[in-house]
């Protein structure tokens, strides 16, 4: 028999969330740098509005283009697994009452809200069928799987294998009993939370970076000018102005948003569990040295 996978159409959605990312790194990129060289005044207030509005969107890209690049649907005579980034439904094909084409539906079926190519996620509620969970990468060739549950929409490729393959696996019924998965993001954060290690250095490099903002928020109307650096000669760069310090909290709580999703990815696996913890360390060390350069800043005479 012919079961396994029949993951759905990736192209369109990898070619537009990959584009977003660059573009909005590029943009970041951009704008930090000339917020690193603007003069005092409206247009570095400018600067870090554009570096923030496209540097806080990039981790949610980035999970939808990991999600995609991860999805697929495994069917076998037992059951059928939805694997969506970090999200698992696992049902056992006892479960299922029936599967069908969307278009088979009197009335229409809309996707969720603010749907994009590539992850088409989220519940929407249908008059007959009640709350509807898309997990689809395209608004075509949906097929519905209902449970006594909820109805779960999704988008195999190769559609009518898919139908043609569960047909076969339900006449030759099941081979082993399988158990109902229901796995979501959530669900590694709760488990990464309760490792004492993880809690200790996520409070850490958060009240550390809160504090830094706040110290340099004090600091920079306090302070008229400040040297961040030195040339290959070991001397001191030209001083600048004091609010190009707020340059350094923007570094470090990047840096430690960046190592917690890395961490959580690590996180997934057992074997792995001991790299993410060094990377949410190294990510609450470097918040730290922020802090510490700071300090060393203030203190260095002009």
């Amino acid at each position: 028999m012919n079961t396994g996978s029949f993951p759905p159409p990736k192209r369109s959605g990898l070619i537009l969330f990959g584009a977003l990312i660059v573009a909005l790194s590029a943009a970041a990129v951009w704008a930090f740098l000339n917020l690193s060289r603007a003069p005092v005044g409206p247009t570095i207030i400018i600067y870090l509005i554009v570096f923030l509005a496209t540097l806080l969107p990039l981790p949610f890209f980035g999970y939808r283009l990991f999600s995609l690049l991860r999805a697929d649907y495994v069917l076998d005579r037992d059951s059928l697994s939805f694997i969506w980034g970090l999200r698992v439904e696992d049902i056992p094909l006892t479960d299922i009452e029936w599967i069908r084409p969307a278009t088979d539906l009197s009335s229409p079926l809309h996707t969720p809200t603010l749907s994009l190519p590539g992850g088409i996620l989220g519940v929407r509620r249908h008059a007959d069928l009640g709350p509807v969970e898309f997990i689809a990468s395209t608004r075509h060739d949906l097929l519905l799987v209902a449970t006594a549950k909820r109805t779960y929409a999704i988008s195999p490729e190769r559609a009518a294998d898919f139908l043609a393959t569960f047909r076969r696996a339900t006449e030759l019924g099941s081979l082993l009993p399988a158990e109902s998965i229901s796995q979501y993001p959530s669900f590694l954060l709760a488990r990464a939370w309760e490792n004492l290690a993880a809690r200790f250095l996520w409070i850490s490099g958060l009240l550390i970076n809160l504090g830094l903002v706040a110290w340099v928020t004090f600091l920079i109307p306090s302070v008229t000018r400040v040297t961040l650096g030195f040339d290959p000669t070991g001397a001191a760069l030209e001083p600048v102005p004091s609010v190009r310090l707020i340059l350094l909290p923007l570094l470090s709580a990047s840096l430690f948003v960046a190592g917690f999703f890395t961490g959580l990815f690590f996180y997934r696996e057992e074997k792995q569990q001991p790299l993410a913890v060094i990377v949410w360390i190294s990510s609450t060390v470097s918040s730290l040295l922020f802090l510490l350069a700071v300090l060393f800043i203030v203190t260095t005479p002009i």
